[in-house]
């Protein structure tokens, strides 16, 4: 069994690993064609009101990943080894075993997670400056958006509480950036149109 699961395993490993270094690469690759496709619809104000965001994007995705390689991944990784203990009288041994593929599963989804939840700043801001959401708005579902952010904290990440927590706090952190961000776009529009009036 071993002789020939290891192999298929070894190789589900590889393509994982590549098809996560494939979303990481294309990644910048995919917003600028993103706003390629969005551009001819957009007057010349609009379009630069839009690349902020697209350099935006990659640069959160980046620092959402950083979180987890310099914080949340030593937290879990020490989790898991406090779990252990030694064989005592009327005690049995409790020694983790990770495999390779294990630990890239884990580090691969912890890093998806926490890069495309650091994208919700650059969401819920173009949804202010097209005026679908306002300021106000995301402050009165602040309550609504705690719960659903823990909620996606905890299908997102594997089922340990420090990377659930991690991402619970750093997203929300995140949605009060937004919902800061909003309110200056919101300012800008109303100065623009007290200008335009004058």
């Amino acid at each position: 069994r071993l002789i020939y699961t290891a192999p298929l395993e070894f190789f589900f490993v590889k393509i994982k690993v590549a098809l996560f270094g494939a979303i990481i690469l294309a990644f910048p690759v995919i917003a600028l064609q993103t706003y390629r496709f969005v551009a001819p619809g957009l007057y010349k104000n609009e379009r630069h009101a839009f690349l902020p965001y697209l350099i935006a994007s990659p640069i959160l995705f980046a620092l959402g990943g950083a979180l987890v390689h310099f914080f949340v991944l030593p937290f879990v990784m020490a989790f898991a080894l406090g779990q252990q203990q030694a064989a005592e009288a009327g005690r049995a041994a409790i020694e983790l075993l990770p495999r390779v593929s294990d630990y890239l599963s884990l580090v691969t989804t912890l890093i998806l997670a926490f890069g495309f939840s650091f994208q919700l700043p650059v969401v819920l801001t173009l949804l202010a400056r097209v005026g679908i959401v306002t300021s106000e708005q995301l402050g009165r579902w602040r309550r609504y958006a705690v719960v659903a952010i823990f909620a996606f904290a905890m299908f997102v990440t594997p089922p340990d509480p420090l990377s659930q927590i991690g991402l619970g706090i750093a997203v929300y952190l995140l949605y009060e950036i937004s919902i800061w961000c909003a309110r200056l776009i919101e300012k800008r529009r109303d100065e623009d149109e007290a200008a335009a009036d004058a």
